[in-house]
């Protein structure tokens, strides 16, 4: 059984307890467990990956926000650095599931986040156990 840390930005977080609904019901149902920490926004995200990487405590990961596109170049540098963060611990051999959502608005947020939906936080808890397994059939530890 794989002990995954769900990391999540509550910037939105009627959007976020959907996908945290999503990503628990998908570890749950592949017979794993979970932890939950909550980082202020999506740039925090890699950064706390890295950090509950260190403690050796946990599997996989799961990172989960919300970025919706505003009024300033703002939107273009929190998704850009969070998935580049995400992304480049990954390449480290960390088992990671992106569930960062970059909308236009809100609406599109919603179906996205939605377990009944588009359910992103699900398939991000799901990306994360593909990589763990994939990781143990190379036998990368």
């Amino acid at each position: 059984m794989a002990h995954v840390l769900i990391a999540e930005a509550r910037f939105y977080a009627h959007l976020n307890d959907m996908l945290l609904a999503g990503a628990r019901a998908a570890i749950e149902a592949a017979g794993h467990s979970h932890e939950t920490v909550t980082v202020p926004g999506a740039l925090e995200l890699p950064a706390a990956v890295s950090l509950a990487a260190e403690s050796g405590r946990y599997d996989a990961y799961v990172a989960l926000g919300v970025v919706i596109r505003g009024e300033t170049y703002h939107f273009e540098i929190v998704a850009g650095e969070s998935a580049r963060g995400l992304m480049a611990l990954s390449m480290d051999g960390l088992a990671v599931g992106n569930g960062i959502l970059t909308t236009e608005n809100e609406a599109q947020a919603i179906v996205r986040a939605d377990p009944a939906q588009s359910d992103k936080g699900g398939g991000a808890a799901q990306a994360a156990l593909a990589m763990l397994a994939l990781k143990e059939r190379f036998g990368v530890a």
